[in-house]
């Protein structure tokens, strides 16, 4: 029997990627409204610091024929440099060319969000855990229907050896400290 190494580092804003995991339409309606707010908002928060501290943004969109384009909440704050991948697998990784734009960025942190938290984005987390990324999921910016099958996907990624952050965890690890020339503005957004 193999021990799974966890990672104690920080979150890394020159060292990783945030992958957004099929925020659509269709899947963000069937969400209760107080978990979608939640996500939305704290999402609007990520979005806004990756963009200005040069965080490599990435979406993907399940099958997007049923289940719709990204929400527009997301699509409005991409920059130009964030990348776009349809896929049917649930994983990730299964998606056509994301592998290989990971391979090209080379960053060693994959930093996950999304919907739904017990399909796609534990299947991707162990996913990139068993590839050797060192993976945070934000836990107020993942999403089930059903709050057992959250719980469950929460207690199957800390057992993968995923790090559990929330949103503002990760803000103020990117920064790493108060001197950060965008400390004041970012720091702005959690209150």
């Amino acid at each position: 029997m193999t021990t799974q190494k966890y990672s104690y580092n920080l979150c890394d804003a020159n060292d990783c990627c945030l992958i957004i995991i099929d925020v659509q339409m269709k899947l963000s309606s069937a969400m209760p409204d107080k978990v979608i707010s939640r996500l939305r908002k704290n999402m609007d928060i990520l979005l806004t610091a990756a963009n200005r501290l040069n965080v490599p943004v990435i979406t993907t969109a399940q099958y997007p024929k049923g289940l719709g384009p990204i929400e527009e909440f997301i699509s409005n704050q991409l920059e130009n440099s964030a990348k776009h991948f349809d896929k049917t697998c649930f994983s990730c990784l299964g998606a056509e060319q994301l592998p290989e734009y990971l391979n090209q960025i080379n960053k060693k942190q994959i930093i996950l969000t999304g919907i739904e938290a017990h399909i796609c984005v534990l299947q991707s987390a162990i996913e990139f855990i068993k590839k050797g990324y060192e993976v945070f999921v934000i836990t107020d910016t993942i999403a089930s229907r059903k709050l057992a099958d959250y719980d469950m996907a929460l207690m199957r990624l800390n057992k993968a050896g995923a790090s559990l952050i929330n949103t503002e965890s990760v803000l103020f690890e990117w920064l790493k400290d108060a001197s950060h020339p965008e400390f004041k503005t970012l720091s702005k957004l959690i209150r």
